[in-house]
């Protein structure tokens, strides 16, 4: 009776870290999802990337980019599309646009 405790400990057990495992595996892979940003850092991430492009339309948004911890995409009025690369405090890390001015990188950007 003692081993047939024991094994059933040791295979609850393991169920139990497979869950664990399988519950990282889904919160990682929300983190790629291309989740939105939303609440109030959606207005601060916004601001932010308004006042680096100058002006413009947030068109898209996203948090856990590659690049930075938020990104902010902004269609400026000729229809250019910049990129807002920003840090978890909302500060530019860089941008890339599908325009003439290419990509620029650090806080100032430009």
């Amino acid at each position: 009776m003692k081993h047939t405790k024991a094994w059933i400990g040791a295979g609850a057990a393991a169920v139990a870290v497979a869950g664990a495992v399988a519950t990282m595996g889904v919160a990682a892979a929300n983190h790629d999802s291309e989740e939105p940003i939303t609440g109030d850092a959606l207005q601060r991430a916004s601001a932010a990337a308004l006042e680096h492009t100058g002006g413009g339309t947030v068109t898209d948004t996203e948090i856990g980019d590659e690049e930075g911890f938020y990104e902010v995409e902004v269609t400026l009025d000729d229809g250019t599309q910049v990129d807002v690369h920003l840090d978890k405090d909302f500060a530019v890390l860089s941008d890339e646009s599908d325009g003439a001015g290419g990509e620029s990188e650090g806080a100032g950007g430009d």
